[in-house]
């Protein structure tokens, strides 16, 4: 019969092998899941209206020209509510996300494992809005053109997760041209802040992946 000892440490042993075969199955899921496309027969149009999906390797956002002629921004995302509201801003980007993380992380070096379980288990959502001037497009932010029939899709599925300004907090952002509002949805491993990208993406009908967790699974689908 083992001792007290061996049988804790066998338990330790086989609980960690679970856990790491639980991150391989969702890795691979993942995998698998952001190569399938929803709107395979989408091609992008050589001219319209121009908007950017950016990342920074973690967490991807929708880069928006802040006045159209299908949408002004500026109800919506006022500049009053940002420190520096002088600037002559162009753009706004928007993604969504797990309030906690959000608000408590502004590096990622911040985010404690206490934190990353609340929100890999449930957690509120909240906007993340910052406003941009002229942004340039790289490796990490790239244009994606949409007929304006589309970008009015895409205005729709973002105004849905867009709470009256009567009705919403606002928080501090990171930087004095950002600012977070909260937002209605709960985050979990399934509804993560690249999934809402993607979401909103293939709302206006463009082509995307079926579940892009990571946020290389939402930019695999945008050309450089």
């Amino acid at each position: 019969m083992a001792t007290p000892p061996r049988r804790a440490l066998r338990i330790a042993v086989k609980a960690l092998a679970w856990a790491f075969a639980a991150v391989g199955l969702f890795m691979i899921a993942a995998w698998v899941g952001s190569a399938i496309p929803r709107n395979s027969k989408w091609t992008e149009p050589a001219s319209g209206v121009e908007i950017m999906v950016e990342t920074n390797g973690i967490h991807t956002a929708i880069v928006l020209p802040l006045v159209t002629a299908q949408k002004d921004w500026r109800g919506d995302f006022p500049v009053s509510d940002i420190p520096a509201a002088e600037r002559p801003y162009t753009h706004v980007s928007v993604s969504w996300g797990e309030r906690e993380v959000f608000l408590d992380t502004p590096t990622w070096a911040d985010l404690s494992p206490l934190t990353a379980l609340r929100a890999a288990t449930g957690g509120d959502g909240l906007l993340h809005v910052a406003h941009y001037v002229r942004p340039a497009p790289d490796e990490n932010a790239r244009i994606l053109r949409l007929r304006p029939e589309e970008y009015v899709r895409l205005v729709s599925a973002i105004e849905a997760q867009v709470v009256p300004a009567d009705m919403r907090r606002t928080f501090l952002g990171y930087e004095d041209w950002d600012v977070f509002y909260d937002a209605p949805g709960t985050y979990h491993l399934g509804n993560t802040c690249n999934q809402w990208t993607s979401d909103t993406l293939a709302a206006a009908g463009v082509r995307t992946g079926v579940w892009t967790p990571f946020a290389g699974g939402v930019m695999r689908w945008v050309r450089h």
